[in-house]
């Protein structure tokens, strides 16, 4: 997912976003471990989607301070 779809998304959306990408961050790695896992590539794209994700996050928790 690229960063300019999720700068489009609401916190309580990017949250969400965040948590679902957790999820099957987790999963990916039960099938990588129980050697289930396909395309092991995906592990690395999910990890980046979720560091896009926690960065947009604070990005608009700096935003908001710095408007207060």
């Amino acid at each position: 997912m690229k960063a300019s779809e999720l700068r489009d998304l609401s916190i309580e959306e990017l949250q969400k976003k965040l948590t679902d990408f957790k999820d099957e961050l987790f999963s990916l790695r039960f099938q990588a471990v129980t050697g289930q896992l396909g395309n092991s590539m995906r592990i690395k794209e999910v990890k980046h989607n979720i560091a896009r994700a926690k960065t947009i996050l604070r990005e608009i928790e700096l935003e908001k301070n710095k408007l207060n």
